[in-house]
């Protein structure tokens, strides 16, 4: 993945003219945030860590047809937790889940949050499945990642 920081495309945008508008899209489209940023990042890093999508999507235990709505783009949730169980299952880094939070237009893991600051521990100590975080979770007086809610 060749994705520009928000630096280079300033310095990149600092030399485009409105008219070469369209050409600055398509040339940094990886790097832009939109509808698709999201899935298309899931996506190429499940390539990278060769996951697949329904091993994703058991280990996260959400349903299959919903998990693959969201990375289709198709469907949008509003409840972070749903991402979170994705990132943690695709195994992506701390790193790697702040930018997925980021392009899906959520809010980072914020560390002045309790649960947040666990959830950054987790990411980075990686204790076992979804249940075993939950656990955690819970064990320290937290909420749980809550689930889609969908049963499809």
């Amino acid at each position: 993945m060749s994705e520009k920081n928000t630096q280079e495309l300033n310095g990149i945008l600092g030399s485009t003219h409105i008219r070469d508008f369209d050409r600055y899209l398509s040339e940094n489209r990886e790097s832009l945030n939109g509808a698709d940023a999201f899935p298309r990042y899931i996506k190429d890093l499940l390539m990278e860590k060769h996951l697949t999508q329904q091993m994703v999507f058991l280990n996260a235990d959400i349903p299959e047809r919903y998990g693959y709505k969201l990375l289709s783009g198709e469907k949008h949730t509003r409840q972070r937790d749903v991402i979170l169980r994705i990132c943690y299952a695709a195994k992506l880094s701390l790193a790697e889940t702040q930018r997925a939070l980021k392009k899906y237009g959520m809010p980072e893991l914020y560390a002045r949050n309790a649960r947040d600051a666990l959830l950054m521990l987790i990411f980075q100590e990686r204790p076992g499945g979804i249940i075993e975080v939950n656990a955690l979770l819970k064990k320290k007086g937290l909420e749980p990642l809550r689930t889609s809610g969908l049963r499809e």
